[in-house]
């Protein structure tokens, strides 16, 4: 195991209630934002995903520069990590005809291949010490593999199965909450977390659709633009807090 770089602290933040909050309303702006660009603003679906992974590239490079956990970088970052899996989900299945049953797995097999490569050279898949460039880049990968499968199950669920928004939304909810109660009774901390991680997103996304869907699709007919707008400033207002409550522990210990 390599030590720590000097200086260096954990990369990432602390698992708390405020982490999922921000991580749930994240896949779903993921979701809704990337409909609006592609769609409602008329962008289309290849110059979408090329901006925002120009933008993720530099919210990387600024993320992987820092040396500790800034919350206002690695949300920014996850956000928009939530945004390019949704369109390479999107492009796959609207632009290239790839099966949703088809990408949701070769998603999860690049999920576990991706897993298995970061435990055979860290010997450790925790949260807990992301202190490296090289856990921090397999980090960052996982999250991304976790952001496109959970787009293209959620998509498969509520509409190649037809379980509809509402319902598929209802079930993964479920399997979250699951989830929870394992962990609660002595589940795997790590597998706890990283289950319930690749959750939020396919429900996150079912969200997203029943919100910004019209009625007669199932939805709530709420609109890309005014969902992304309302889940963005609750996402700008909790980010805001943890970064002023971090500033003020970091002033303490001075």
């Amino acid at each position: 195991m390599n030590p720590p770089l000097a200086g260096w602290l954990n990369k990432v933040p602390e698992v708390t209630l405020s982490f999922w909050l921000i991580k749930i309303l994240s896949t779903t702006v993921g979701e809704t934002a990337a409909d609006f660009l592609a769609v409602d603003a008329g962008l289309g679906a290849g110059p979408t995903t090329l901006g925002m992974l120009l933008l993720l590239s530099i919210a990387l490079y600024t993320q992987l520069r820092t040396r500790a956990y800034t919350p206002w970088i690695y949300w920014l970052s996850v956000v928009l990590v939530s945004i390019v899996g949704t369109q390479i989900t999107d492009v796959l299945t609207d632009m290239l005809d790839v099966s949703l049953y088809t990408s949701t797995a070769v998603f999860t097999v690049l999920l576990a291949g991706t897993f298995a490569v970061w435990y055979r050279v860290e010997h450790n898949l925790s949260i807990r010490a992301i202190l490296t460039p090289r856990r921090e880049l397999f980090y960052w990968a996982t999250v991304l593999c976790t952001f496109a499968l959970g787009t293209a199950a959620g998509d498969l669920a509520t509409e190649a199965l037809g379980l509809g928004f509402t319902l598929g939304a209802g079930i993964f909810g479920a399997l979250i909450a699951l989830t929870l109660i394992a962990w609660r009774l002595g589940a795997n901390g790590v597998l706890s977390f990283w289950v319930a991680y690749i959750l939020t997103r396919p429900f996150g996304a079912s969200l997203g659709d029943l919100l910004t869907q019209a009625k007669t699709y199932g939805g709530l007919g709420m609109g890309a633009a005014w969902t992304s707008a309302i889940f963005l400033c609750v996402i700008v207002m909790l980010v805001g807090v943890a970064q002023i409550n971090l500033g003020n522990r970091k002033s303490l210990t001075q």
